[in-house]
């Protein structure tokens, strides 16, 4: 669980801004326009430090496939458990 909501029920809520915010990257970077996405996996990911004073925060990890206008790019977008502040990181363009 987090916070109130189950893993799935976390992931599921994210999952139309991430896709959103992975496009419009790649929209740019791939000097695409029409270019569009789909989300090839998700997962919740546990913080690597857990100790009772001290503790990450878990966040949720996704792999999203743009393509378009004959390229395409992999993004793994990571939130982190508030949803708030994610960021479309890594990039392998072709």
């Amino acid at each position: 669980m987090i916070g109130c909501v189950s893993q799935a029920q976390f992931l599921d809520n994210l999952q139309d801004s991430v896709l959103e915010m992975a496009v419009n990257r790649g929209r740019f970077e791939l000097n695409c326009p029409v270019a569009i996405g789909f989300v090839l996996s998700w997962k919740v990911v546990q913080p690597a430090l857990q100790r009772p004073v001290v503790g990450g925060i878990q966040r949720a990890e996704y792999a999203v496939a743009v393509t378009g206008c004959d390229r395409k790019a992999a993004y793994v977008v990571v939130c982190p458990e508030e949803g708030d502040g994610c960021f479309a990181a890594q990039s392998r363009n072709s």
